[in-house]
Parts: structure tokens; sequence; C-alpha cells
């Protein structure tokens, strides 16, 4: 998700590659000589706002009516360009070297705890910090070089553009310390930033942001038109995306180029200039041809007054000439047709969304044999259905998945209701209204966050002597590893705590407690006898059923040989889960020992039909498992750092 502007900070703006004008674009070339801004993705300019080019948190800039602005307001450095999985354990190590580190922080999102790519590092004593600028601004750091500055809080210093030099056209080769180095002979540089795209590649422009303006202008002075890696460059004065905005909607109002396309392709230039000509003074013309000096159908008109070009789009636009119906209209740049069939394209895909709202159905547990055909035959009797589609792979493997779409979300809530974890062909069936991958996602990271966040809370109260024990009609409690606790209730209504008045209650991270060498039996199952018991033995129980330290990590239950979807519905609705993890935690003890109550907690939020899919292919449960380590290590990596 772009990231925000409060997870950003207003991180470094996205600025846009400026394209020179072409002929006949002269006449709205814009004054600063900087150009049109193409825009790869306008998502990064609503993220990082309206901010200079090369201003960062870190960025200070001069004024001169505060001379004192590029003074630094304290001992604290950003530094930015880090990968993700920097921590501030690397940074410290880094920092310290150079003098004692007061504290380090790495922004990261509220939500997900993922970096955001910099950090704040402060430092006892502004010379500290001074030292460190000067000797490990562009240090590499897991791979990438780092980019430091001094930290700039104040937003108003942040945004003001003097001292900011833009330039465009380098070469890929040159990164932000090559163009540091270049510039760095014109005078101090506060920031210094090559653009780059998501694979961290150069979009051959940059911002250069001296501490005075007299340096911009010899910078701009003495490089622009320069040859830096064998390629001319461009050199002038940052001007804000408001102004360029500003500017760009007085041009789009008083459009003087005129785009024509659907031309014959038998159409000569003389043609072309005649059907123009009556609408006013035409400065420039171009019927684009290809490398056969034949028409491709399209061309460009300048005229000298904008009513005159107004008049030309109004009176030609959608007329037939030589059977074919022309398009005349404003000529727009790159960006501008990418920004509008961008628009269009979310729009599309927005009112398709909207469309299919609350009538798409998500199928899943399917057997190989079942076809598109089969899929509809077996949910035809609900509704009308208009698509059914069993997803494959290149070799037309069923990859045990598909879609149904009704008409109607009546229809689709009750195929639903009906068809979720019903037996087809020997499989229950996952059946659940179909969500877009990043809604998923965002539930997933949501849920992962509130646990943890509970769990912070249990930790806190057990600090401070406070039973985790919930009265009433609570919400339930989780255990070690933060997974839920059925409260047990005794006969006084009250629920027991653990070594009082009764055994511990169960919980689906833990280890059942039977009898040693006893399976537990569910309706619907027979009885196992006592089980070999291996020379530990099972857990000794403690008083309150909790078992010994020493023998807790190596308990595993007997596994029935087998759990139908017959059986769990012989278990009443509120113990299911219960029941499921306690056949889950087994299997999974066996894979990872140490993690298995968190995984298996994990895991227990999934349909009771998917979990007992899980249990019957050992191939579908160690993908879930690999998914779950892979959740716990992101997080564990990422668990936010407290203030120093």
């Amino acid at each position: 998700m772009a990231l925000t502007d409060l997870n950003k900070q207003a991180d470094v703006a996205a600025e846009s590659e400026v394209k020179p004008t072409t002929s006949v674009e002269a006449t709205n070339q814009q004054e600063s000589g900087a150009g049109e801004a193409e825009t790869q993705k306008p998502t990064e300019e609503a993220a990082s706002g309206d901010v200079s080019g090369a201003g960062t948190p870190g960025t200070t800039t001069s004024s001169l009516a505060n001379p004192s602005a590029s003074a630094p307001s304290s001992a604290s450095l950003y530094v930015g360009e880090l990968d993700p999985s920097v921590t501030e354990a690397m940074l410290f190590e880094l920092f310290n070297s150079i003098g004692p580190v007061a504290s380090i922080r790495v922004c990261r999102d509220a939500v997900t705890r993922r970096s955001l790519g910099y950090a704040y590092v402060n430092f006892h004593n502004m010379e500290d910090g001074s030292k460190a600028l000067d000797e490990l601004n562009y240090t590499l750091i897991k791979g990438r070089p780092c980019r430091i500055m001094w930290s700039q809080r104040d937003p108003s210093l942040r945004k003001m553009g003097t001292g900011n030099v833009f330039i465009k056209n380098l070469d890929p080769a040159i990164d932000n310390k090559a163009l540091h180095d270049t510039f760095s002979a014109f005078g101090k540089i506060l920031s210094c930033k090559v653009a780059v795209d998501e694979l961290s590649n150069s979009k051959g422009y940059g911002f250069v942001h001296f501490d005075t303006v007299d340096s911009a202008n010899a910078a701009i002075e003495h490089v622009n038109g320069m040859l830096l890696n064998d390629k001319k460059v461009y050199v002038g004065h940052h001007v804000s995306r408001r102004e360029r905005q500003s500017k760009f909607e007085q041009m789009k109002a008083n459009f003087t180029n005129v785009y024509v396309k659907n031309l014959d392709t038998e159409i000569t230039e003389q043609e072309f200039s005649d059907l123009f000509t009556p609408f006013g003074e035409i400065t420039s013309l171009s019927l684009v041809k290809d490398q056969a000096d034949k028409p491709r159908g399209f061309g460009f008109v300048n005229f000298a007054n904008h009513e005159d070009a107004e008049r030309a789009v109004d009176e030609l636009n959608d007329t037939e000439i030589n059977g074919k119906k022309l398009y005349v209209g404003r000529a727009q740049k790159k960006h501008e047709r990418e920004d509008e069939l961008r628009r269009r394209y979310e729009q599309i895909k927005m009112e398709k969304m909207n469309k299919y709202q609350g009538v798409n159905l998500f199928v899943k547990n399917l057997q190989d044999e079942v076809d598109d055909e089969r899929l509809k035959n077996e949910f035809s009797a609900f509704g009308t259905i208009t698509s059914a589609k069993v997803m494959t792979d290149e070799q037309g493997k069923s990859k045990g998945f598909g879609f149904v779409c009704y008409t109607t979300p009546e229809e689709a809530n009750k195929a639903v209701t009906e068809m979720n974890q019903r037996m087809l062909a020997g499989k229950p069936l996952y059946v659940a209204l179909a969500q877009r991958k990043e809604v998923r996602r965002t539930q997933l990271e949501a849920q992962i966050q509130a646990r943890n966040q509970f769990r912070l809370q249990q930790q806190v109260a057990a600090a401070a002597g406070i039973p985790a024990v919930q009265y009433g009609g609570g919400p339930l409690m989780y255990g070690p590893g933060g997974y839920p606790i059925p409260a047990a209730v005794n006969g006084r209504g009250m629920p027991m705590v653990p070594g009082h008045n009764g055994p511990m209650p169960m919980y689906p991270g833990m280890p059942p407690q039977f009898p040693p060498g006893v399976a537990p039996t569910y309706p619907g199952m027979s009885p196992r006898g006592p089980a070999p018991v291996p020379a530990q033995g099972r857990p000794m129980m403690m008083p309150g059923g909790v078992p010994q330290p020493e023998a807790a990590e190596s308990a595993v239950p007997d596994m029935p040989e087998r759990f139908t979807a017959a059986d769990l519905a012989a278990v009443p609705e509120e113990n299911r889960k219960q029941v499921l993890g306690e056949l889950l935690y087994p299997k999974i003890f066996m894979r990872e020992e140490k993690l298995a109550g968190k995984i298996t907690g994990m895991l227990l939020e999934m349909q009771d039909s998917e979990l007992l899919e899980l249990l019957e292919e050992d191939a579908a449960l160690s993908e879930r498992i690999d998914e779950a380590l892979n959740v716990l290590h992101e997080f564990a990596d990422e668990e936010p750092a407290g203030e120093q």
C-alpha cells in the first residue's frame, strides 16, 4: 500500500521525469525551463506531498531572509535509503563507532510494523553528528548505500525550494554519491538524491539541495549542458509541484497544440494542412510517417492562437473524412495520457468490483476431477449463475479452487449457507464470498497486530501480578503464545483458575491432558487403548494439571487414526475449535516443537473444513506451517523498538 504522509513523514518527493518539448509544443514550454513532469506513479506524488525535490526529513533549506535555516537544530541525523531488514542494532553498531549514540529509531508502518526505509540517529553532541555525516554518508548497509543528512522536523523549511537544483537526463550509472561528488565543488550540499524505481534503478533525474542560492546558481551555470558519462544533462532551479501544476492547468486552458488521429494513410501533408488552415494561423504542422515515408494516420497541428485551436477541435472532432471518423483534441503529454488511462483502468476495476460485490463466491478444496461444468451444476440449484470457473495450472490441472458468480447477493448467500462444508467427491467444500488479495492481507495483518497487542497487555498484567482470568461473559483469555483458552466454569458459575477447584483449562497451543498413553476420544470414534510410552514418559502433572517444565516440551499426545467431517459434526459447535486444535497440535509439534502452540493458534482461525483438510493432507499442513513461520519470523524481526 503507497504509504501515507504520517508513515513517510514527508520523505523525499518522487519528482517527475522531464521530457523536452518538440517544435510543435514549443509554445507550451514552461518559463522555468524544467518542462512538464511525466509521472509514472501518481500515488508517489500523493504520498510525498508538495515538498522540495531533495527535501527529505533530513533536509534543511537556506533562505536569504533566514540565513540560519541551514544550521541543524539538534544532533539528530536522518538516515535514508535503508534496506527494509535493517534494524536499530545494525545502525547502532555503525554509528556508535563515531561517538556515543543517544538513541536510534527505525521508522515503521503503524499497522504492519514494516520498515519504511529510513531512520533517525541521535547523538549527544553536534560534533559527533557532523563527523558521522562526513564519514558515514553513502556507507553500504546490507548492500545499499545509505543517505545521511541533518534532520529537519520543521515542514516549512523542508518545503522551501531555495537552493534546490533539478538535474535530468542522468546516466543510469550515476548514483547518489556520484551526483554528490559532481556538485560538491560548487558549495555545501544539504541533500542529494537520484530518483529510483521500485527495483532501485535510476529514473534518469535527481536533485541537489545547496545551502545557498549562490551555490545553486553556480552549479546551474557550470553544469547545465555539460556531458556526464557521455550524456548531456539539464540543470535548472527546482520548481515545486504546486507551481508546475498551476502552470500546467493554465497551459491546458490555453492550449494551441492539437492532436489528430484516425487519418487516411493516403493523406498528403498539403491535404492535412488544407484541412486546418481555415481555422486560423498555423505555426507548425507535423504528419507522422513511418520508415517507408507513409503516413501513420496521426499528426499534430500548432495554432498561433488558442481560440483557433479550440474552434478546430469543436468543429472537426468526430467528422468523417474519406470514410474515417477523425479524432481531434488537445495534444497531451505522455504522463497525461498515462494518468488518464490509469484513471480509466481504476474506474473500470472499481465498477467491476462493485458489480460482483456480494455475488462472487470462492470455492476451495475441490477434487481434481471437478471441472467447470460440474462446479456450475452443483451450485445451480441456488440461483442463476453467470459464470463458474475452476482455476487450472499451465498443464490444465485443477488447482483445487474456483469461483462461482450469481446474479444477486441473496442467491450467493444461500449458496454459502447450503454448500459450505458439504461433501463433494469425498472432500468437504470451503465456500465463502470472494475477497481481493489486498483485503485478505489487511485482515491478516490486523489480526496479527491485535494478537500481538493483546499478548503485550497480558505480559504487562502478569508482571503486575494480575491473574489472567475473565469473569462472566467477557472475551476469551489467551494462553502462552496468544491463543484462546476456553473458560472452564465450576459449579458456582465462576471460571476455574489453574490449581484451584479443578484441572487447568485446555487451549489449542498445549498438549491435551490425558492419562499417560491414552489418546482422546471424540463422538463417533472408537476409543483406543493405551499407547506405548516413551522412555521419558508423559509429562508429570502437578496439582492443577500443569506439566513440569522438564517433561512438557517432549510431550506429544497420541493421534486418533482418522477424524472425519461426520465426527466433527457430532462435536458441539463451541468445542470444535478445541478438538481440532488438539488434533493438529501433535502434527505441528513433530515439525516445529518450539512454535507448535503459536502455529496451532494461528491455524485455528481457519474454517473448520479447511482444518479437516489439513488433518488429512500432510502436504497442505506443511504449506500452512511454512506460511505461519514466515509471518512469525517477519513480525519477530519487525518488533517495534521503544524510545531510548
